[in-house]
């Protein structure tokens, strides 16, 4: 299967990002003593995905992310078959992240988030979050190529602090979040909201760029052809 090897990395890629984002986060709860705050935090999100990205990229084209796989379908630069087949790795990696950060900090493996993430506030902030993240990755993409991984590792880290909801931007995240009972959290009834002010911003961006830059449309991502 042609598939196996980029949707691997699709998972260890997606796993990283969501061990690094809930275990940094879990680092820093004063049960462990932790003081380094949001920013370190951040950083620990943003380093993880820069390295993840360069390591997976070549293999995969490092989505990470179902709303990057659904901009690259709406492009035409990967098939709906491979497109499944990504996102079924990427929430199965975020899942299988969120139970090792649980397992590395001796926490309940399976929980269920009381986080408090709603409303208009949180929604927009979500929307915005995600719509940077793809006018990011797509602009980069058409531009410089070579500045993939670290722009999207600084959007990242940025966004932890500019948004109300410490930009998840992604809905496997999403998904695996509502089981970690910490701040990374989202209560499971807030999660469809937040994942819908995803798929929006992902709408958006992926329209406006296509008008921006009408060249990226022709852009493809390099995976490898379905058998």
């Amino acid at each position: 299967m042609k598939t196996f090897r980029p949707c691997l990395a699709e998972f260890l890629g997606t796993f990283y990002l969501c061990f690094a984002g809930i275990g940094a986060i879990l680092c820093n709860t004063p049960a462990v003593g932790g003081n380094s705050g949001l920013l370190g935090i951040a950083l620990a999100h943003g380093l993880a995905l820069s390295i993840a990205v360069n390591v997976f990229g070549g293999e995969s084209g490092a989505h990470f992310n179902p709303a990057v796989t659904l901009s690259f379908r709406i492009q035409g630069a990967i098939s709906t078959r491979d497109s499944a087949f990504y996102i079924l790795a990427q929430i199965s990696g975020a899942l299988i992240g969120m139970l090792a950060a649980h397992f590395m900090f001796e926490m309940p493996l399976l929980q269920i988030s009381q986080h408090v993430r709603s409303g208009p506030a949180q929604f927009g902030s979500e929307m915005i979050a995600t719509f940077g993240l793809l006018v990011t990755i797509i602009g980069c993409v058409r531009a410089r190529p070579d500045a993939v991984p670290y722009a999207v590792a600084l959007y990242i880290t940025a966004a932890y602090w500019f948004t109300a909801s410490t930009s998840f931007a992604n809905p496997a995240v999403t998904i695996a979040r509502a089981m970690t009972d910490s701040f990374s959290g989202i209560r499971p009834a807030d999660a469809p909201a937040f994942i819908l002010a995803q798929l929006i911003g992902v709408v958006l961006a992926t329209l406006l760029c296509r008008w921006l830059w009408p060249a990226a449309a022709s852009v493809r991502v390099e995976t490898p052809p379905s058998p």
